[in-house]
């Protein structure tokens, strides 16, 4: 079972627009209301792809309500504790030229007790999980090594932990060792100070990274592909080109994929074919952490993965 923590979800608020202006009214000719959060895009994923999966973190009032109802809907199993606080809300205005401004709320206050209730309930979700996946950031009180943490647990339990954030919350979560990260080149250039401007570049980073012990590291590189790194061996991955709808999501479809792929039992190359396949599929819909099982197939065919040599 794949067991995705997110732990900061939200309803995910989408307008579009023919154009936005600063100081004035403008209106909206659509409006769409979606669960969201980086882990549940990865959970949604995953439950397209056919694999048993559970999310989990917190969630609360009406928003979070709306959330576990949108989730039963779409098929994903969920556990989550229930706070005091509101689960948050994000806005995202896409415009005619497809330009897309987002507004995201910093999140609900978690108390130490309800964290406490959330350890316990995650250490039991651990237990028959076979690959655990956390994304993206987390709400007020959650302090920044709480990733290291979840990290410190999975391990004991001899589980692989995919952690897909950023910022200090990767910073302090790659001290615990996950077995998976996936940071793009923004990322890393914002981390370390350094311009990754060839493949060259990607694997000195990449090699840093495994010497901290994180056994499989991917760098985005965005439209053009990415560079990975495992147990010694580096692979360029070439994604064929497609007509983007919205790219929103795709990195979070990537994570889903790879979750899918080690859960299965494929090779590296399978596992990054797989994983590039679903991200480029993702961007090839409207609907953000969405994928349609027959174009992943379909796209499989198409990445290519080279050894580096």
């Amino acid at each position: 079972m794949i067991l995705v923590v997110n732990l900061n979800a939200s309803v995910d608020k989408r307008y579009e627009m023919k154009e936005l202006q600063k100081g004035t009214v403008m209106r909206a000719f659509k409006v769409e209301n979606t669960p969201g959060g980086k882990g549940i895009h990865v959970a949604n994923v995953a439950t397209i792809l056919g694999e048993e999966c559970i999310a989990t973190g917190f969630l609360g009032g009406k928003t979070g309500e709306f959330i576990e109802e949108k989730l039963f809907d779409y098929n994903i199993k969920s556990d989550f504790i229930k706070i005091n606080g509101e689960t948050r809300e994000c806005l995202a205005i896409i415009t005619e030229d497809l330009d897309q401004t987002e507004i995201l709320e910093p999140g609900p206050e978690v108390s130490m007790e309800e964290q406490n209730k959330f350890l316990l309930k995650y250490k039991e979700l651990v237990k028959s999980s076979n690959i655990i996946v956390a994304s993206g950031s987390v709400p007020k009180n959650i302090p920044k090594d709480f990733y290291g943490e979840l990290i410190s647990i999975a391990n004991k339990n001899n589980k692989k932990f995919l952690l897909d954030t950023s910022g200090e919350l990767l910073v302090e979560g790659i001290k615990s060792k996950p077995f998976f990260i996936k940071p793009n080149r923004d990322e890393i250039e914002a981390l370390t100070g350094k311009r990754i401007e060839t493949d060259e570049d990607a694997i000195e980073e990449i090699k840093k990274f495994q010497e901290q012990g994180i056994e499989f590291v991917v760098i985005s590189l965005g439209s053009k592909g990415s560079i990975a790194g495992y147990k010694g061996k580096f692979y360029k991955v070439i994604v064929p080109k497609v007509k983007a709808v919205n790219p929103v999501g795709s990195g979070d479809s990537y994570v889903g994929g790879v979750a899918v792929a080690l859960e299965r039992g494929y090779d590296i190359e399978e596992v990054l074919r797989y994983a590039s396949a679903c991200g480029t599929a993702n961007a090839m819909e409207a609907e953000t952490g969405f994928v349609r099982k027959e174009v992943v197939e379909d796209l499989y065919k198409k990445i290519i993965v080279t050894l580096n040599k």
